[in-house]
């Protein structure tokens, strides 16, 4: 991957620098109930505050209509919850653009900090319109990205507003690149590779590619029943994608060939519906019953999957095992998660939902590494281009 220029080589005493974060986070009676990627973002921020810039973050919250404001989606309660983590006020522009919002970056002083609305109040943003990307870009002297979990997006705060402006990586966005390609281009071996999640269609390409890089494959969550369908095993009433069974085997097929152990569930925990109070039972992938879904992984795959991480000299894991938000179907995750944290290797979270695992069971501290960035982590082991990053590699 070409270099980008970091924050670290701009010189931001007294410049507005726009800062773009990925502050989408969970809102629940004007309270943030989630964090993390504010936190990510703390030291970034604070690396140009304590150098005397005047910072203006940008970002989106949800995904409103695109036509206006929407309290829902307001970006204040962040602007709050930031300025106690900060111990210093957060300002707040209501206006996204224009002589109002210019007029508030133009009186910060160096070490000030605010921000604007909710950028995907205007639909621009999401259009990458190049008249949006310049109003923008009349708020700020600097621009950086520290967004990772929005550079596959090619929307005009990440992909359009760069051009118009001197454009830099920020210290999170930088950490996430090196520490994802890292892995992908000389990882410790064995390379264990962890995949969950419901579909296979939503990650055919992720494994594709991983099979060309690690030496084992986990494969977990609901789309593990596709890859039984493959292997011949009737699945119930399993979510499964009938029409992707042919690509499944060719992949298995490719692992094969490629000496790559692909690890399925030799058991799973069923019931008869979605549901947090139904009763359950663990079965063999091999007689699951007709009438019953798979909604977990069984103890005896959890033990041959933890067995597999126990020895892994990397770990990257995208998607749970199964249903961990509820309580019967929880386990199989836990075994997993408990199995990462434990690994005397580097340990990879891919962002999504294995991010919001490893915090269900207080394991975040014990892994390596979590990105922040569930959409762009995928894409970027795909071998993808980030929209958010080749811009970046263009104002070297």
């Amino acid at each position: 991957m070409a270099e980008i220029k970091s924050i670290e080589q701009a010189l931001v005493a007294g410049e507005r620098v726009l800062l773009r974060v990925d502050f989408n986070v969970p809102i629940k009676d004007n309270e943030v109930t989630d964090d993390t990627r504010i936190k990510a973002a703390l030291p970034t921020i604070k690396h140009l505050l304590d150098r005397g810039a005047r910072v203006v973050l940008l970002s989106h919250l949800g995904r409103p209509q695109g036509i206006g404001y929407e309290i829902e989606y307001s970006l204040r309660p962040v602007a709050y919850h930031l300025s106690e983590l900060l111990g210093q006020e957060v300002m707040f522009s209501k206006s996204i653009y224009g002589d109002e919002a210019i007029a508030y970056t133009k009186a910060l002083l160096p070490g000030e900090i605010m921000m604007i609305e909710n950028l995907r109040f205007d639909s621009r943003e999401k259009d990458n319109n190049p008249n949006f990307c310049m109003e923008l870009a009349r708020l700020g002297d600097i621009y950086v990205n520290d967004a990772f979990g929005t550079a596959h997006r090619d929307h005009a705060s990440t992909a359009g507003l760069p051009i118009f402006l001197p454009s830099y990586a920020g210290l999170l966005l930088d950490k996430e690149l090196k520490t994802l390609q890292g892995m992908l281009d000389e990882p410790k071996r064995p390379f264990v590779a962890i995949l969950g999640g419901s579909k296979v269609s939503d990650k055919i390409k992720i494994i594709d590619a991983l099979i060309d890089k690690c030496d084992t494959l986990i494969i977990g969550g609901g789309m593990c029943f596709t890859f039984l369908l493959a292997k011949g095993y009737a699945v119930g009433s399993s979510l499964k994608e009938e029409d992707w069974v042919d690509r499944c085997k060719t992949m298995l097929e490719k692992a094969k060939k490629q000496n790559v152990k692909i690890l399925l569930p030799l058991d799973v925990v069923v019931a008869e519906q979605f549901a947090d109070d139904v009763p359950t039972d663990v079965v063999s992938v091999k007689a699951i019953p007709a009438n019953k879904m798979g909604l977990d992984i069984g103890p005896s795959t959890a033990r041959l999957f933890a067995h597999a991480i126990s020895e892994a000299g990397s770990v990257f894991w995208n998607g749970p095992m199964g249903v961990f938000e509820m309580k019967p179907f929880e386990a199989g995750t836990k075994v997993v998660a408990e199995a990462v944290a434990k690994c005397k290797g580097d340990t990879i979270i891919g962002g999504g939902d294995s991010v919001a695992a490893v915090n269900k069971f207080n394991l975040a501290k014990e892994m390596t590494f979590i990105s922040t960035g569930g959409g762009a982590s995928m894409e970027l082991v795909q071998g993808e281009a980030l929209p958010g990053i080749e811009v970046l590699k263009l104002m070297i």
